[in-house]
């Protein structure tokens, strides 16, 4: 079976959608679809496709849509394919509110048709492979998650479109549920909705009103893991991952895509402390050395399972096939997706909170300042 393909949306992000299509052997790709028919067809001409303005006009001819347009669309665009029997492959954030994903997933059951969510990080090679190493225990016991996440696009610069600037972080909200899916697909879901709680700041004044600009997350996880998720803009980019076990820990960096294993104690004499810097070094190297032979490979070997391994999107793509063909479990489970949006929320929520403490305090100023009386002389 060749699954018959269309992307709706025509920006940046469409990009990954329709090489990815395109290079599937199991997908074709039947269109691009943009209300703007000038990028519509821009977009069909450099991945040989066809244009159209209307993505209604593909369902009958479908078997999956990948959803690429501004968040506030989604959901009408999923529920409209759903309930045509079309499987959808969302791009994050699935939605704006959890009842929006929410209602995704009630769909997908009742129509049988599969859903899932572009939450690419997690598919990185070095972070399948952490993945990898927890599932078959390697660890032992995880008993914390730490993530940071800096370097973050601050609000008020345009990544995606125009459409962002609707979101209380703006680009900064955007770029958000990356970190937070990453630390749901390795620390674990939350317990529930108790266990989380969020703080926000914003580090400096911006030409539009924003809530926030930077974001902290803490949980425990259904299987007691202490989690924390750190979220900054403008600073020097980093993406790391501290994963403590039982037996090991991994410290696990997705810009080099290098995996750091903490096996001994260090803190034994200072031989060992020195020895630790040495590790390091040598798992840095060795990552620099794989990262090379994957990049010499690909240049060598073009076919899809060698595209699968080392292109986070493909791997999603490669996966979801499976599910529509076969009934099998997706890649991104709309459970996971929902709580992005929940923690997304939570951020929103503490920001709102903040904002109104901040102006609650600044009226309670002016007051004073009214109370005031003037001391004649």
């Amino acid at each position: 079976m060749v699954v018959q393909t269309a992307v709706v949306g025509a920006g940046t992000v469409s990009r990954a959608h329709l090489g990815g299509v395109r290079k599937n052997p199991d997908m074709e790709l039947v269109a691009v679809c943009d209300l703007d028919e000038e990028l519509a067809r821009e977009r069909a001409r450099e991945f040989g496709t066809m244009a159209v303005t209307d993505y209604t006009e593909l369902l009958d001819s479908l078997d999956c849509l990948h959803i690429c347009t501004p968040v506030q669309t989604h959901f009408d665009i999923a529920k409209t394919a759903i309930e045509a029997g079309v499987a959808v492959v969302i791009e994050k954030p699935s939605t704006v509110t959890v009842e929006e994903i929410e209602r995704i997933d009630e769909l997908s059951q009742e129509h049988d048709v599969p859903a899932t969510v572009i939450h690419n990080h997690l598919f990185y090679p070095a972070v399948r492979k952490v993945r990898g190493m927890i599932d078959r225990g390697e660890l032992g016991q995880i008993k914390s998650v730490n993530t940071l996440y800096a370097g973050l696009t601050p609000p008020d610069q345009v990544n995606r479109g125009s459409w962002v600037f609707d979101l209380p972080g703006g680009e900064f909200e955007e770029g958000l549920p990356h970190p937070i899916y990453s630390i749901l697909g390795i620390g674990g879901l939350p317990a529930s909705d108790a266990d989380i709680s969020a703080q926000t700041t914003l580090s400096r004044e911006y030409d539009d009103e924003f809530s926030y600009d930077q974001a902290q997350v803490q949980y425990v996880s259904e299987n007691g893991t202490l989690c924390n998720v750190t979220m900054l803009s403008e600073t020097l980019p980093q993406r790391l991952h501290v994963i403590t076990g039982s037996e090991q820990s991994v410290v696990l960096d997705e810009i080099n895509q290098s995996v750091y294993r903490i096996d001994e104690d260090y803190t034994a004499s200072v031989i060992a402390r020195t020895k630790k810097g040495f590790d390091l070094s040598t798992a840095q190297f060795t990552s620099t050395l794989e990262n090379v032979k994957s990049v010499a490979t690909s240049k060598f070997d073009d076919s899809w399972e060698t595209e699968a391994k080392q292109n986070s999107h493909c791997a999603i793509f490669d996966q979801f096939v499976d599910a529509i063909e076969s009934d099998g479990d997706v890649p991104v489970s709309l459970e996971q997706s929902r709580w992005t949006i929940r923690i997304l929320e939570h951020i929103r929520e503490s920001a709102q909170r903040r904002v109104e403490a901040e102006l609650e305090a600044d009226a309670d100023v002016d007051l004073d300042e009214e109370d005031i009386i003037p001391v004649e002389s």
